[in-house]
């Protein structure tokens, strides 16, 4: 099945007391579909899943759910470093009617291929929600090797990967050995026009909070053949898509959300926010792209919505 080309990984909207704004949620959830995004991903790394409670995190899936109301696909960061949690998680994330589930590798225990193999396997038989799979080595200490992958690909639910190794060669392998209806999603903005070359379906993106519609653009131009347009798009975005990782994800773009007038809030700790230097360097981004004279209004009109 295919879940789009542009999927956003939401960040969380918190108060101003560190909770859970749920209504502004739901107002980013609609913006971000209205501006270029075929689904949301919620709770996943942007979402500083770490730092959120399993109700809260059920909540929040039930507010996008509700906001974008079958016009695109929501899918809940449902992963765990224990299996059985993460089984338990998934399962219920299917009740709620959800369209898929993304299961990142698991952290900190550092599983062998074979345990991998069978943590998402084990969640895959637990219900019929299509699952993305997630390799980030760089936060997991663990990575998911192609052979694996194509493995699990062999398992009816298991859909597609969100690729965020940074390592082409490791899209390349996946998608040699795995077939063309198994999605390959960019885990980084700055890689989604090499992915698409080496037959990938996507990005799961943090810029697209900001530049949905011109993500969405580059990746239909390239689907059209029109290969130095979709160039010219990736070079034009580029400096955004490395402001916004100038430190800790998701720190830059709730700041930038900041900045357009959407209350996102702070990060929870033990995130920080944006030391004094690297907010100016976003600004500067920001500013030169337009994104803060063209969408600052529209962030607070859509902020403003109920």
């Amino acid at each position: 099945m295919s879940l789009g080309r542009v999927l956003t990984a939401m960040v969380t909207p918190f108060t101003d007391e560190g909770e859970l704004n749920y209504g502004e949620a739901a107002r980013l959830a609609d913006y971000l579909v209205t501006h270029g995004s075929d689904g949301l991903v919620v709770c996943g790394t942007t979402g500083e899943s770490p730092t959120l409670t399993w109700h809260e995190e059920f909540e929040l899936f039930r507010v996008v759910r509700d906001a974008v109301a079958g016009r695109a696909k929501v899918i809940a960061g449902t992963g765990s470093n224990s299996t059985r949690e993460a089984v338990e998680a998934t399962k219920k994330a299917a009740q709620l009617g959800l369209d898929g589930s993304l299961q990142v590798v698991p952290y900190y225990n550092k599983p062998t291929q074979a345990g991998l193999y069978q943590h998402f396997k084990a969640i895959a038989e637990a219900s019929d929600l299509p699952i993305l799979l997630y390799n980030i080595p760089g936060r997991t200490g663990a990575s998911l090797q192609p052979e694996t992958v194509a493995k699990l690909a062999e398992l009816e639910t298991i859909v597609a990967i969100k690729e965020a190794s940074g390592i082409m060669d490791v899209a390349s392998e996946i998608r040699r050995l795995t077939p063309s209806r198994f999605g390959i999603y960019s885990g980084d903005d700055s890689l989604t026009l090499p992915i698409l070359s080496l037959g990938g379906s996507g990005v799961v993106s943090v810029a697209s909070h900001l530049v949905g519609l011109q993500l969405q653009e580059l990746i239909q131009s390239y689907a059209r053949g029109q290969h130095d347009q979709a160039l010219a798009h990736h070079l034009r975005l580029f400096p955004l898509f490395k402001a916004l990782f100038v430190e800790t994800n998701p720190v830059p773009v709730k700041a930038a959300l900041e900045m357009q007038g959407w209350q996102v809030g702070r990060v929870r700790l033990p995130l920080a926010p944006l030391q004094a230097s690297s907010l100016q360097a976003l600004r500067q981004v920001l500013e030169e792209m337009g994104l803060l004279t063209e969408l600052k209004g529209s962030g607070r009109m859509a902020a403003k919505v109920s």
